[in-house]
């Protein structure tokens, strides 16, 4: 069965206020069940570990936010929807069987270092689960250059189909909150949203199956796991933060529903 129509109940099930633990599960399973897991994907670069003057060592650009954006993710559909939540988010490789357990992934930050390292194996094991019904939602990566690098790796999970443009009319923008389109979410401290790269506005490009579904949705030049992470930071501007909560819960609500 798709996953997408496995996991449609979930959006009428009472709000459920749970308590949240103070680190997801070590060994990343979380939970499967009638609860949305939020599942972060962890990957390789190319480049080797992130050693850069953002102080994340060699712990790779996957890790980048995490995990405050997870749970503050977690906390903002608890309070803004009626999706009961599993209040420990995961932390899962796309070479783990376990990722055809849940209904939603997702994935930051793939323009840099080198882009992600995808086996044979992670690449197989994506395409079956996006064609299966998952969804992939990716997100915190700016201008041409480091596009041109992400999509050098990620290209060939699906050589064969396109990616397009999603206008601002898409249900994707409309399925829970009325969105215009494609919003640019800035980094901590951009408080004038300027644009990071060669690219001034966001895009929202996607990955459809041959139903017309999107299986990938790619947030280019955007960062809403900026806008979840800095929630309760005070010189973080409110509106970016709650556009980043009302972005996330379309997308959550689309994967679910589709």
């Amino acid at each position: 069965m798709r996953l997408g129509v496995l996991f449609f109940a979930i959006i009428y099930l009472g709000v459920t206020h749970l308590a949240f633990a103070q680190q997801p599960s070590s060994d990343g399973s979380g939970t499967a069940g009638d609860a949305f897991t939020f599942v972060r994907i962890q990957y390789d670069n190319t480049g080797g570990g992130l050693s850069d003057d953002w102080g994340w060592g060699q712990g790779g650009t996957w890790r980048i936010d995490y995990p405050d954006a997870d749970f503050n993710f977690l906390r903002g559909v608890t309070r803004l929807t009626n999706i009961h939540i599993n209040s420990s988010p995961a932390v899962l490789r796309l070479d783990d069987d376990r990722i055809f357990e849940y209904p939603f992934l997702y994935m930051l930050e793939l323009g840099r270092n080198g882009g992600p390292k995808l086996t044979e194996k992670e690449i197989r094991n994506l395409r079956e689960y996006l064609l299966r019904g998952g969804f992939l939602l990716i997100d915190d990566f700016w201008g041409t250059l480091e596009w041109d690098t992400f999509y050098q790796a990620f290209g060939k999970v699906f050589p064969d189909r396109p990616v397009i443009e999603l206008d601002k009319d898409h249900q994707i923008f409309h399925c829970f909150y009325d969105i215009d389109g494609p919003q640019m979410i800035p980094a901590v401290w951009n408080f004038q949203n300027y644009a990071e790269q060669d690219v001034e506005q966001a895009h929202n490009r996607a990955v459809l199956d041959d139903d017309g579904r999107v299986m990938v949705l790619i947030n280019w030049n955007s960062d809403i796991g900026d806008g979840w992470e800095h929630t309760y930071h005070p010189s973080y501007p409110t509106k970016y933060a709650n556009l980043a909560y009302q972005l996330g819960v379309n997308y959550l609500i689309y994967a679910m529903t589709h």
